[in-house]
């Protein structure tokens, strides 16, 4: 891949979004060449920012590469997002020489999820990286992992605790934020007028919470003559967000955009408009990722826009955890920063998208 394109606003980076389930082999194969596409930054904490230090965390000071160091993924790694995380992850701790890196996966299962951890503290994980299916529920493993001071590094999603003292750092995109760009980005693509239709990702987690919030009070902030009209959770899978745009179809004919808080959901979406005998652009999609396949189909016009929530934490979260282990002060949030994706862009970019 290529590391051509780097909007000045939006340097290269590592995302976020959630997702569901993805059925080609191409998906796969572009998730799994991650490694190679433009990694995480980090933004620059804006003024005194909480931070965390190994001390005031209570944690022990290891080897990184002969300790054992555990990762939880969440759901099942048949969508790009996922693929690429996970990827990222192992790519990143072969190349530090991180021997012992144990990793499970919850199939999309938060209480699997929530054993897979408590099995990784009882094969001695001195440190824990995870991807969170849920943001509440976590009360078991953190309170285990306390009693033997393990750290705990959060990515993506957040969990509902309080960091430097049930874990150490949360790092991932400003999910507000890429909702008030996907908003910025329909009202381009629709003119700033018109009926729009939201595919929800799934429940339970700040992901779907908070670009929903956000791409709505940007709405009304910025474009009061856009209405929503219709929206439904499509789980971040792309079959039930084909299975809702069918429906959408069905019962808002009038609709003219639609903002999918992934891109496995928009792809279903596309597939959808393309079975209902629509044109490209009728209907106006703009949604949150960054995956390949998406971006691929920004410039024929079935796709208006896509925000980018990067997967490759790998990098980043062995660099955080390696400070925190050397007694570096770190900040309990790391906010990556990702770049977006439109018709002036896209076909320049599509080899650096995962």
């Amino acid at each position: 891949m290529t590391h051509r394109v780097r909007a000045a606003a939006f340097v290269a980076l590592l995302t976020l979004a959630a997702a569901g389930c993805a059925k080609s082999e191409d998906d796969k194969q572009a998730g799994a060449q991650d490694t190679a596409g433009q990694q995480q930054v980090a933004q620059t904490p804006a003024g005194n920012v909480p931070t965390c230090t190994i001390d005031k965390f209570g944690a022990h000071k290891f080897d990184l590469k002969s300790g054992v160091v555990g990762f939880s993924q969440s759901e099942k790694e048949a969508n790009p997002f996922r693929i690429a995380e996970t990827q990222s992850i192992k790519s990143e701790a072969k190349k530090l020489g991180i021997a012992n890196l144990k990793t499970t996966n919850g199939q999309s299962q938060f209480n699997k999820q929530i054993s897979d951890v408590q099995q990784l503290i009882a094969q001695g994980a001195q440190a824990l990286v995870i991807a969170p299916l849920n943001s509440d529920g976590w009360e078991p493993v953190l309170q285990q992992a306390a009693a033997k001071h393990i750290p705990i590094i959060t990515v993506d999603r957040q969990i509902n605790a309080t960091a430097c003292k049930d874990y150490v750092t949360f790092i991932g995109s400003d999910f507000y934020t890429q909702g008030k760009r996907a908003a910025d980005q329909m009202i381009k693509a629709l003119g700033g007028k018109g009926k729009v239709a939201i595919l929800l990702g799934a429940s339970g987690n700040n992901v779907t919470t908070d670009r929903t919030n956000g791409f709505k009070d940007e709405l009304k902030q910025k474009a009061p003559g856009i209405q929503i009209t219709f929206q439904q959770t499509g789980d971040f899978a792309r079959e039930k967000g084909q299975q809702v745009t069918e429906q959408l179809i069905q019962s808002n004919p009038d609709v003219n955009g639609l903002y999918a808080e992934n891109d496995e959901m928009a792809l279903g979406a596309v597939t959808a408009l393309k079975g209902a005998g629509k044109k490209a652009g009728q209907i106006k999609i703009v949604s949150v990722d960054g995956t390949r396949n998406a971006v691929s189909q920004i410039p024929g016009g079935w796709i208006s826009a896509v925000i980018e929530s990067n997967p490759r934490f790998g990098p980043l979260a062995f660099q955080t955890l390696t400070k925190f282990l050397n007694g570096e002060a770190i900040p309990q949030k790391v906010i990556i920063s990702d770049r977006e994706y439109d018709a002036s862009n896209a076909k320049q970019s599509v080899s650096s998208a995962y």
